[in-house]
């Protein structure tokens, strides 16, 4: 579905509305109708219109997007892993992973497991052993470098993931594959090593929905279309 606000422009002495229509599970994310196929839309950030295709998150036949509807736009997937990379490692959600994992009880974490505040400890979609909550080892939750005294009980280091916030994982499990983000590595002391690599893995419509930044990644990557965009029209 499909929620619409409206903006008041002003032309000579009238006054007209202009709807702007957004995803109503994800208010910013706009969209608009695709003039080149009247049966898809156009998903953006963006709130220029017409939109820009080459900065655009992609293309839908349907709203809500699904995985089978939705077409993704690979310059937007490289812009969003180039922000990913530059500022993803100052992410609230990385932070607080780093300093998780260091802790004393940060071996429940495992080797890459994620942590997210206030999150709710119960089962989803896959929660299982199978899923390997953290290094490979029987994916306890746990993991293979807990197994072997890993993080915050032996003072080791290790790896977080910055992940999609629309399907949160359990506390102590790693995010499913198609919503990692990146990775990052964090020493003993819950310091943040360097900066996030793109997981290659990462798809922007999955079953449970559309592109879920944290705000602090969102800002950057919004900022960095706007960018984007003003070279467009400069040239």
């Amino acid at each position: 579905m499909i929620s619409t606000k409206f903006r008041i422009a002003h032309q000579s002495s009238r006054v007209f509305l202009r709807a702007v229509s957004t995803l109503k599970n994800n208010s910013y994310i706009k969209v608009f109708d695709n003039a080149a196929a009247p049966s898809s839309h156009i998903l953006t950030y963006l709130g220029s219109n017409p939109p820009s295709k080459t900065l655009a998150i992609g293309v839908t036949t349907a709203i809500p997007p699904t995985p089978q509807s939705f077409t993704e736009n690979p310059k937007f997937v490289s812009i969003l892993n180039e922000v990913v990379s530059e500022h993803g490692h100052q992410d609230e959600d990385v932070i607080a992973q780093a300093k998780a994992f260091a802790s004393p009880g940060g071996f429940n974490l495992g080797s890459g497991g994620s942590f997210f505040p206030g999150q709710r400890q119960e089962h989803h979609r896959g929660s299982s052993r199978k899923q390997g909550g953290g290094g490979g080892a029987g994916g306890d939750g746990a993991g293979g470098a807990s197994a072997q005294g890993g993080p915050g009980g032996a003072g080791r280091g290790g790896f977080v993931h910055l992940s999609d916030r629309r399907n949160p994982p359990d506390f102590g499990r790693i995010a499913w594959p198609e919503d990692i983000l990146g990775s990052v590595e964090v020493n003993e002391s819950g310091e943040v090593v360097g900066r996030l690599q793109p997981s290659g893995t990462y798809r922007i419509v999955t079953n449970e929905g559309i592109l879920g930044l944290s705000p602090f990644l969102r800002g950057k990557l919004i900022d960095r279309l706007c960018k984007e965009e003003a070279k467009e029209r400069g040239s």
